[in-house]
């Protein structure tokens, strides 16, 4: 593949927790995929529950990308992914 300006780097896969990726030349920004494990975040203010928790790193060029953009571009990921929106189409319920 070539003229790309977006990476995704999945550094979990070999499980590294966190990574910080330096920006290729010629890319934009990278997003980076740490490995999932299983933590016990308090949901709201009194329910802890285990849950698969994965950490997220976001590197970008500021030449190209404001640092206000990229904060809500990774929120917007980390929205869609606890949401979980989208789990239909990568697990589709098979008939019975």
């Amino acid at each position: 593949m070539s003229g790309a300006t977006f990476t995704i780097s999945d550094t979990g896969s070999r499980g590294a927790l966190f990574n910080t990726v330096v920006v290729p030349p010629g890319q934009a920004a990278v997003l980076s995929i740490g490995t999932t494990v299983k933590r016990p975040p308090v949901d709201g203010q009194t329910v802890i529950g285990i849950r698969d928790m994965a950490h997220l790193s976001l590197s970008y060029d500021h030449r190209l990308v404001d640092g206000a953009d990229a904060a809500r571009y990774l929120t917007t990921v980390k929205s869609l992914l606890e949401a979980a929106a989208f789990a239909a189409e990568l697990l589709p319920v098979a008939d019975s």
